[in-house]
């Protein structure tokens, strides 16, 4: 099986790369998927069995004033690969995330279910669902698989992740205070590569939900990575409304991941224990962002 593994280098293509022996890495330098002439050479020059696509702009605030930039990658860029995929008849593998929901809370308080009605608050949850619905009308052969807060070993030094960030700031400053009114399930990148690789083989074609499992604030996470960490810095749990932004953040944004669970066989871990398998491999990275 040849994969070709466009946005190679970011947090979750690290992961996946290593799981395809017969794989192609593509960065943007390499391919840019907002244009339509390259993503036909490129890929076509590969002849790859799946196309696995992890670029997005994912720059939650800034794409409040760059929603053209937004849907331009997140939803033009993946019409372009699935377009594409679909005349070729290659698989597209498409993330895409959990904040293409935001607006009312799950009457029953559990995660969002893949059959859920989406209700983006924000530009790039709205950019997000287009690609979504661009990918599942373009392609046959999809996995759109879902996911939420991701973090792993390769953060850049521009963006890092949210664990990153709150160890380095627990560093830096007498105390860190953490909205703990927004309930999600951040997600480290390695769990996210294992059941997507496991995925594929089962041809079993759809949309997915994969994060970790269990459900937690910001606030929870940021004093649990501080704690495993071995830092004594106070964590000050505040409401959103505290910490202002450019863009809405959904209240409760938690998914649920059954289905994916029950298509591999494998089952997704806790957070908590993701998590403490993370901070503990940073190192003496930890705190660096």
């Amino acid at each position: 099986m040849r994969v070709a593994l466009i946005g190679a280098g970011g947090q979750l293509a690290t992961d996946l790369a290593p799981l395809f022996p017969d794989l192609v890495p593509l960065t943007r330098a390499d391919l840019d998927i907002t244009q339509p002439d390259a993503v036909a050479t490129v890929l076509d020059g590969i002849r790859p069995d799946v196309v696995i696509n992890t670029a997005a702009y994912n720059l939650v605030d800034k794409a409040e004033s760059e929603p053209e930039r937004a849907f331009a990658v997140n939803a033009l860029g993946a019409r372009n690969l699935a377009r594409l995929c679909g005349a070729k008849d290659w698989t597209l593998v498409h993330f895409s995330t959990d904040y293409v929901f935001g607006g009312e809370v799950s009457l029953l308080r559990r995660g969002w279910l893949e059959s859920s009605v989406p209700a983006p608050v924000n530009v790039y949850g709205a950019s997000k669902l287009a690609g979504e619905h661009l990918v599942r009308m373009h392609c046959p052969r999809h996995f759109v698989i879902r996911t939420c807060g991701l973090y792993g070993q390769a953060a850049t030094k521009a963006k890092g992740n949210f664990v990153k960030t709150m160890l380095r700031l627990a560093r830096e400053r007498p105390e860190v205070r953490v909205v703990a009114d927004q309930i999600c399930t951040p997600t480290f990148t390695r769990d996210v590569a294992r059941i997507t690789a496991a995925l594929l083989p089962t041809a079993a074609y759809g949309l997915y939900h994969a994060t970790n499992s269990g459900e937690c604030s910001w606030y929870a996470v940021a004093d649990e990575a501080i704690r495993l960490a071995g830092l004594a810095t106070p964590v000050v749990p505040i409401e959103t409304a505290e910490y202002p932004t450019p863009a809405r953040r959904p209240a409760f944004s938690a998914l649920e991941c059954s289905r994916i669970e029950e298509a591999t066989g494998l089952t997704l871990r806790s957070w908590q224990e993701a998590l403490a398998e993370y901070v503990a491999g940073l190192g003496d990275e930890r705190g660096q962002n």
